[in-house]
């Protein structure tokens, strides 16, 4: 009884592992947004052979409007947190809308972060982690990847920050 009682729990464990992203995209309660056109004259992604790379990224939430502002005076590190979870949402919609699927990203490789500090603000990667945590929920361990997270005196539109990354496909 007990060996079957383990062999239970173990098919449960690795079936909730094994669900996919899209799968985990509707447990998390996530909607994507349609994915904006550029605001200038490049491209969403750029797929080289298994690697996809997505240009960078804000966080423009639900309404169409960007969180806007400085790390470290209008906007605290939770605040910078939450639009670097946005961020990642609609770097995933750009996947989705690459791919069709998210069942078919193998794992992030790179994510490159640029956040809009003031100059004695040092919590980049804190504020980042808004963006690296929802990956790795949705991804599990094809979610953790390589990362740079640093401050810049300034972003377009004023965006609190921008996100690119380097995803490779199945």
């Amino acid at each position: 009884m007990k060996k079957l009682l383990l062999l239970f729990f173990c098919l449960i464990t690795i079936n909730s592992f094994s669900q996919g992203p899209e799968k985990m995209l509707k447990k998390l309660g996530i909607q994507l947004p349609e994915v904006s056109p550029a605001i200038g004259n490049y491209v969403d992604a750029q797929q080289v052979g298994k690697f996809i790379f997505l240009s960078g990224r804000g966080p423009r939430n639900e309404c169409g409007d960007y969180i806007k502002g400085k790390l470290g005076v209008e906007l605290t590190v939770k605040e910078g947190y939450y639009a670097a979870r946005i961020t990642a949402i609609n770097q995933i919609a750009v996947l989705r809308k690459e791919l069709g699927s998210l069942d078919k990203i193998k794992r992030i490789v790179k994510v490159n972060a640029y956040v809009n500090s003031a100059p004695f603000f040092y919590d980049q990667p804190g504020v980042v982690n808004g963006f690296s945590d929802l990956l790795v929920a949705l991804f599990g361990k094809s979610g953790r990847h390589a990362r740079t997270a640093v401050g810049v005196n300034a972003l377009p539109l004023n965006m609190a920050l921008e996100v690119e990354m380097i995803v490779e496909v199945k």
